[in-house]
């Protein structure tokens, strides 16, 4: 059992809430709805009322039989009121069943809607520690398990108000017979309960296991084209497999513990309605000592009710059982609704347009507390200055462009904008003064417009072509089949790395943001493309103060000014030239990565060759 749990630990962001607490946040939900509630409340009662008239009309009925005659008026009277019960049973349950599908329908709306806009309130730290895949399970598939748990809810509670009813009943008819139906009644709730605890234990792993059967699948179809570069789509296969084995093993020890509870409950309660069948019988005939006589009538309808009364409080026992598998998924939907913040500000302060002023001051960073990646760093960056961050890998560079867009939150020190602290400014303001293009830029899918327009919604065509036309005379919109209504494919998968590059700094462009941040691709493009992106980058910077993440020396060159950094701590600062001449780090990484890039040195190939 160990092993079928493994690799199904919690998420540090999970939390274990008991059962009062759930149901308590579950009914805050309902509450929204009242007036829908109330009616089904009406219609539930309506149908118990319903459920409990043919046993009473038979029970009637062969009162009459025994005890003198059953005349034709009366037999097509009962024939009638069967007939009567049995239609208006069929609608009111339509009617019930109707309105509780709208006000499952309306919670659930609302769970995901609260789930949804908690992930996307999250900081990007948030998705950089857990899966995306796992998230979304939680916003699908667990909102999707507690509607169901709540379809089966009100059919129970339907069937216990019918038992509530029948009990009632059968206490007016014989008290002595009513408590012998009753007398397992305990013991088939202790029964119940009693499987409680390995329900919501195997219900919770099975829904842990779902987010990483989903996160399987997200990442073999994302990354198919490499495995199918490496001819590895067995291994990926493999790992799909394992973890969808897990959860077929998981589903399997749930429905186990499920179906366990029913045979159990059948068990008791047949030892009750044997009981009532011997005893009853001798009461009939007047030979138990014990009971008073009963009628053939009231016999007969404790009999023929005993599988009502019986089945309603089996259902409702094995129930709470069941509802661990609503409850857990809720509680999955409740800790992702409630996790915190990576992210905390101080303030919300608003304002116009910024400046652009960006200062460092004593700042120390990590990802853990462990592993320091800026240790007390300083920088200032001036208004409408431009800055490349070079250095080899792990030197800090992405971490400073992070903190900038207030994706983490910092250990100590303060970084301001325009001298008011970043934790005291309204996030999402800030970040609508912000352009941020990543290293593989993320484009959705749908036409080239759209993505540009993506920062922009009011951008016209004419206002985004003409936009384009600025970069190399807009000749890159001819490479594209159908200029800026070309589809741009999943994660922009039918555009080159340059096209993508392009499009999403005309994304920026057309946002017109105080605060660009660049982070340069790596992958080869073409000399035209490069020119084109630098036109673009040109064309950004000249209005706003930029971060740029460089990789070619074409951007270097361009900016304000170099910032080298090395283990989080900035060593060099100076333009191209300067830097070259001072033959220090900077110069080291010129000749190791851009050397290559530049002019001089490919005539020097072409003349050795």
């Amino acid at each position: 059992m160990s092993g079928m749990f493994q690799g199904l630990d919690a998420e540090d962001y999970d939390r274990t809430y008991d059962d009062n607490e759930l149901v308590q946040r579950i009914w805050s939900y309902f509450q929204k709805y009242q007036a829908k509630f109330n009616r089904i409340v009406v219609a539930t009662i309506v149908l118990a009322i319903l459920g409990t008239a043919l046993p009473i009309i038979i029970y009637r009925a062969i009162e009459s039989a025994a005890y003198g005659g059953l005349p034709t008026d009366t037999m097509i009277w009962l024939i009638g009121a069967v007939f009567t019960a049995g239609l208006a049973t069929y609608f009111v349950n339509w009617y019930r069943r109707l309105r509780s599908a709208e006000l499952i329908a309306d919670v659930v709306l609302d769970m995901r809607r609260d789930a949804f806009t908690a992930a996307a309130g999250q900081d990007m730290s948030f998705y950089d520690e857990f899966s995306s895949s796992r998230i979304l399970s939680r916003i699908t598939n667990d909102t999707e398990e507690f509607s169901q748990i709540v379809l089966l809810s009100l059919d129970v509670i339907n069937q216990l108000t019918v038992a509530i009813i029948l009990v009632v009943l059968l206490f007016t008819i014989n008290v002595p017979l009513t408590l012998m139906v009753l007398v397992m009644a305990p013991l088939v709730i202790v029964a119940a309960l009693s499987f409680r605890k390995a329900a919501r234990r195997v219900t919770r792993q099975s829904a842990r296991v779902m987010g990483e059967v989903n996160r399987s699948i997200q990442e073999a179809v994302t990354g198919i084209s490499v495995a199918k570069n490496f001819r590895q789509e067995g291994f990926i296969y493999n790992e799909f497999k394992e973890v969808n084995d897990q959860s077929y093993a998981l589903n399997v020890a749930r429905a186990r513990v499920i179906a366990s509870i029913f045979p159990t409950l059948n068990t008791l309660g047949g030892l009750a309605t044997a009981s009532l069948l011997y005893f009853g019988g001798r009461a009939t005939l007047g030979m138990a000592s014990l009971l008073p006589v009963v009628t053939i009538g009231a016999w007969s309808l404790f009999v023929s009710t005993v599988d009502r009364l019986w089945f309603p409080l089996m259902n409702g026992a094995a129930f709470w059982s069941q509802f661990q598998q609503g409850l857990s998924a809720c509680e999955r939907v409740f800790a992702l609704i409630d996790s915190d913040r990576g992210v905390n500000q101080k303030d919300n302060k608003m304002f116009d347009r910024l400046n652009g002023e960006i200062k460092f001051t004593d700042v120390t960073f990590g990802y853990t507390a462990d592993d320091l990646i800026l240790p007390r760093f300083n920088l200032t960056i001036k208004p409408g200055e431009s800055i490349a961050l070079v250095g080899h890998t792990g030197a800090g560079k992405s971490s400073i462009i992070k903190l900038v867009s207030r994706f983490y939150e910092f250990q100590s020190g303060e970084i301001t904008i325009d001298g008011t602290d970043l934790r005291e400014l309204d996030l999402e303001s800030y970040r609508r003064k912000l352009g941020i293009v990543s290293q593989v830029p993320f484009l959705f899918d749908g036409t080239v417009a759209e993505n540009i327009r993506y920062a922009a919604p009011d951008a016209t065509d004419e206002e985004i072509i003409g936009m384009a036309k600025k970069i190399g005379n807009g000749d890159w919109l001819e490479t594209l089949p159908q200029g800026i209504e070309s589809p741009v494919g999943e994660r922009g998968s039918q555009l080159s790395m340059g096209q993508r590059q392009l499009v999403a700094l005309m994304r920026v462009l057309i946002h017109n943001p105080e605060i660009f941040i660049f982070d340069e691709a790596t992958a080869s493009i073409d000399p035209f493309t490069e020119s084109q992106i630098q036109e673009a980058l040109d064309l950004i910077m000249q209005n706003t103060t930029a971060i740029v993440i460089a990789h070619r020396l074409s951007t270097i060159r361009n900016v304000d000014r170099i910032v080298v950094l090395s283990q989080g701590e900035m060593i060099e600062e100076g333009s191209h030239d300067e830097l070259v001449a001072a033959g220090g780090h900077y110069a080291e990484l010129y000749d190791t990565y851009f050397r290559h890039q530049s002019l001089a040195y490919i005539e020097e190939q072409a003349w050795v060759k």
